[in-house]
């Protein structure tokens, strides 16, 4: 119990809730983190390696988040402890969906995030017998289908085609799932030349531009092994390292540190991932001239559409997924414009300039609501 008092802060988290469950060998926790401005919503992931500091700090991501794109739901974040690899799966998806049956959806609505799937979206639906409980089912039972309409990378390059003419840039992508190649896919409509993808395979490296219509079409006969198969691969670090006008990190966390920042051969880094920079690579960047898009502002396009999926939920007419689209573009591009102002007009790193302005948002509210002086 320690260890979860010693997550909490001015900010949250309000809730976390363990769960387990002895037939399945499924164990979960869900964490709210602050609910000023909204219910709690974010993503479920499922792994292995799942811990309760690790969604507590997704978590936190998701509250500055809502807050950055000035939408207004709270910051939550579940996480499974489970191979998603697993015949299992199914099971232990269902009876984490019972356990949490008291707050879901009540106070939380889960989300689509890594190891789950649109069919896994509408599991928990079943099982809970509520089309509300999680957002990102198949369009053949209402939802928005996240993955295939890939908001999350169709944001990140509309955020760089904002802050950098794409036609003719290069652009590396570390990551090539649903965000590297939804990115990928963009980057290539709006002009740009993707030098660089990698997956858990190995990277891809190639000055003079790779075919991303084949590196798409292997991806969705082979899933990660599209990379592998589209020609000799480099050592994982390559993609970063590569020589580029827009990097996009969207793998994993905490893959930039000072030493790597202080490489990269690049202007511009937009954060297709979760926490893909340390503190101390920030500020090397900035001290470089390197223009970085912090990441709850770079991929809010999976927010944007969730808030549509959020207003939807219970309508029996779909939602329209131009208008997500144009949405997603409209409101991070002018988010990331706005950040990049502030950051030079306080004089600080552009997370610093983001997370202040979410802060000050999210304060205003518990203000307003009596949760503080």
């Amino acid at each position: 119990m320690m260890d979860v008092l010693q997550l909490m802060d001015e900010w949250g988290p309000e809730k976390v809730v363990c769960v387990s469950d002895r037939r399945t060998g499924m164990k979960g926790v869900l964490v709210i983190d602050n609910t000023a401005r909204g219910m709690g919503k974010g993503g479920t992931r499922m792994s292995p390696s799942v811990t309760v500091a690790e969604i507590a700090r997704l978590a936190r991501v998701m509250t500055w988040k809502w807050a950055g794109v000035d939408l207004f739901f709270g910051g939550a974040k579940a996480g499974i402890v489970f191979d998603p690899s697993s015949p299992g799966k199914e099971a232990a998806l269902r009876a984490f969906a019972r356990k949490l049956s008291n707050e879901v959806p009540r106070e939380y609505v889960l989300g689509l995030d890594m190891g789950l799937t649109e069919r896994d979206a509408a599991i928990v639906q079943d099982e809970l017998s509520d089309r509300g409980a999680m957002m990102g089912a198949p369009a053949q039972l209402g939802g928005l289908p996240y993955d295939e309409l890939g908001v999350t990378g169709f944001g990140v390059a509309e955020v760089a085609d904002e802050l950098m003419v794409l036609p003719g840039k290069r652009v590396a992508i570390q990551g090539f799932g649903a965000v590297g190649a939804a990115a990928a896919k963009r980057f290539a409509e709006l002009g740009a030349v993707v030098v660089a993808v990698s997956s858990v395979h190995g990277a891809l490296v190639d000055p003079d531009g790779l075919d991303v219509a084949r590196l798409l079409d292997l991806r969705a006969s082979s899933g990660d092994l599209a990379v592998k198969e589209y020609g000799p691969v480099q050592a994982l670090g390559a993609e970063l390292r590569a020589s580029c006008d827009v990097l996009v990190p969207a793998a994993m966390q905490d893959v930039i540190d000072a030493d790597l920042a202080g490489e990269l051969d690049t202007t511009l880094v937009v954060e297709g991932a979760n926490l893909p920079t340390s503190v101390e690579a920030q500020e090397v960047l900035a001290a470089r001239g390197i223009t970085v898009v912090p990441d709850f502002i770079a991929n809010a396009g999976g927010v944007v559409a969730a808030a549509f999926g959020m207003d939807a939920r219970y309508s029996p007419f779909p939602v329209n997924p131009a208008t997500v689209l144009d949405a997603v573009s409209s409101k991070l591009r002018a988010n990331a414009a706005n950040v990049i102002a502030e950051a030079r007009n306080r004089d600080t790193t552009t997370h610093v300039a983001a997370r202040e302005l979410a802060q000050e948002r999210v304060l205003a509210a518990m203000k307003l609501r009596g949760r503080v002086a």
